[in-house]
């Protein structure tokens, strides 16, 4: 077959392998486990035949010893390190293994690779060298001249699948990264679809799944050259063994307590390894090492940038965030007309007034009757019960008709375009004003204080009335800042008569509870802040370039929050400012 035909069966097995993942790590894993298991049990057979074949002599190279006679022999020339490079792809492929934690139980991985794919590659490779020992001639095709004949062909099958199915570690590996970054705010917001109810891990980002089969088609269809793709791959994994030994520092002496001894001991032991085949594989920078290079620095500056200018909208969200004395100035009316209508304003902080609140109304001269401040979080968890879903605070005194509500949702959990959200979220609400009133009620004495002597308590109370919703709507942890606070309304009580009392409180009741169906009747508006970050004009051209078009560029591909809450377009109101950075 030539080069060409070659290139062309691998980009349609490409296209094959990446169009599964859509099914989920779980299923691909069944599929694909069973021709990894008899690969690796092949090759393991095949090298022992062949150690018993042409002689156990070759088992002496286990012994380091050698490593530094044949150093002592060639002498530090090039060629000694470049060979030293070759022995690195012997390894390559195995590390993979070990980013599917997060796919795969660790105890699971641990038995794979210390019972089967650690000895079978050493009997692989070692009756590989013993075969080459016996026939020089062969180096070059070395695997499949040492298969015997009569397992020729099923060898050379079963080869090809596990070949196919070895890229499927770095894919899924690939997906757990991209998903620990968006987590870090490192990375432009993707959609990411959870394939298993029992491991969060288990994940599949179709985004990421198509940019990761063009750049492998690209580099398989560029090259051309197994050697070239080799040389790239060996220094993308000595590179990641670096990066991983420097950071298990950190984790040693901050997570692990160790001992600086310990430390220092392992990082000499490790260098001692990995700085020579480092060396060597930087010989083949020109050879096709500099791809990894090149596609580590693109997603780096990304990364930073994105990252970058988030840290710098949210420190501003969380700065500007408006005091609750000036939510109180304007009084029950916000300055402004409150026309019918419930407004969700939608907002990252989980506490405090946003300053997009304060620009809306302060450039609108109109605002609606009961506001809503909906913060959506999604938690690792599969699913949160729907009777646990909402967290309901009141800002501000009663009359003022202002809500915090912290909407939580499982990873399988599905935010739909209906009237599901507002219906669930409206019936809290009713059951937050019911039990408020209910807690506001309460006292330990036989006798009511007079409302200008009881401040204090209905505040005690309220906090009760917050709990225990808390602990209906869930048993959650988020906190709240004491900007939320209940501020009781001065009750005419002048007597001290329980059924007066009761009589009045749900008569109060009655009369908020109509008044937020009247408002929900007259219709919703969700109105969603969108804060564009811009470079200042005295700003160098890096940072311009950075922030007004590389940065502004990810924000218009990427998922929209309107998108992510499935906000419906016809009641979609967005509220934008601008941020100089």
């Amino acid at each position: 077959m030539s080069t060409d035909i070659v290139v062309l069966v691998a980009v349609i097995i490409l296209i094959g392998v990446f169009s599964m993942q859509h099914f989920g790590t779980d299923k691909v894993g069944w599929l694909f486990a069973p021709i990894v298991l008899i690969w690796f049990i092949l090759i393991g057979s095949v090298g022992a035949l062949n150690i018993h074949k042409y002689g156990s002599s070759v088992l002496r190279a286990y012994n380091p010893v050698y490593i530094y006679r044949y150093f002592r022999r060639r002498g530090n020339s090039s060629n000694t390190w470049t060979v030293l490079g070759g022995i690195m792809l012997s390894i390559t492929g195995t590390e993979a293994l070990f980013a599917d934690l997060c796919h795969f139980p660790v105890l699971a991985i641990q038995i794979a690779f210390t019972f089967i794919v650690f000895p079978c590659l050493l009997l692989a490779y070692t009756g590989q060298a013993a075969y080459i020992i016996s026939n020089k001639k062969h180096v070059n095709d070395a695997f499949y001249r040492s298969i015997p004949d009569a397992i020729y062909w099923p060898a050379f099958v079963i080869a090809t699948a596990a070949a196919i199915i070895a890229s499927q570690a770095t894919i899924s590996a690939t997906y757990s990264i991209i998903k620990q970054a968006l987590a870090l705010g490192c990375f432009p917001r993707v959609k990411v679809v959870h394939t298993s109810k029992k491991f969060l891990g288990q994940i599949y980002i179709p985004d990421i799944n198509w940019l990761l089969l063009i750049l492998c088609i690209a580099v398989t269809a560029g090259f051309k050259n197994q050697s070239q793709i080799g040389n790239a791959y060996g220094t993308a994994v000595v590179i990641v063994m670096l990066v991983t030994t420097f950071l298990m520092v950190p984790i040693m002496l901050l997570v692990w307590k160790s001992h600086w001894i310990l430390v220092i001991t392992f990082i000499v032991l490790s260098l001692m390894v990995e700085l020579p085949y480092f060396w060597a594989c930087i010989l083949k920078i020109d050879q096709g090492g500099w791809v990894p290079l090149v596609i580590a620095i693109a997603f780096f500056i990304i990364m930073y940038v994105w990252h970058y200018c988030t840290v710098k909208r949210y420190e501003f969200e969380m700065h500007s965030k408006v005091s609750m004395a000036w939510i109180l100035g304007l009084g029950p009316s916000l300055g402004l007309v409150r026309v019918p209508g419930i407004g969700f304003v939608y907002t990252e902080l989980a506490s405090g007034v946003p300053h997009i609140f304060s620009h809306f109304i302060t450039n609108l001269p109109a605002i609606h009757s009961v506001v809503v401040f909906v913060c959506v979080k999604y938690l690792p968890v599969y699913t949160v019960p729907v009777e646990e879903r909402f967290l309901v605070r009141r800002i501000g005194p009663k009359n003022f008709h202002i809500f915090r509500c912290i909407a939580r949702y499982g990873y399988k959990d599905l935010h739909k375009k209906d009237d599901d959200f507002e219906k669930m979220l409206f019936d809290c609400l009713t059951l937050f004003i019911r039990l408020e009133s209910m807690m506001d009620g309460y006292s330990d004495s036989d006798e009511f204080s007079l409302p200008e002597q009881r401040t204090e308590g209905s505040i005690n109370t309220a906090f009760l009335a917050d709990k225990t919703v808390n602990t209906m709507c869930s048993n959650g942890d988020l906190s709240y800042s004491s900007q939320d606070s209940i501020v009781p309304v001065q009750s005419p009580l002048g007597v001290n008569n329980l059924l007066t009392y009761s009589s009045q409180t749900n008569r109060t009741v009655s009369n908020e509870v109509e008044f937020l169906n009247r408002c929900r009747d007259a219709g919703v508006v969700h109105i969603l802040g969108n804060t564009i970050v811009r470079a200042r004009r005295d700003s160098g051209i890096i940072k311009k370039i950075s922030v007004d078009y590389l940065y502004a560029f990810m924000r218009r591909i990427c998922r929209e929050n309107s998108v992510m809450f499935n906000i419906p377009h016809e009641s979609l109101l967005n509220v934008g400012q601008i941020y100089y950075i």
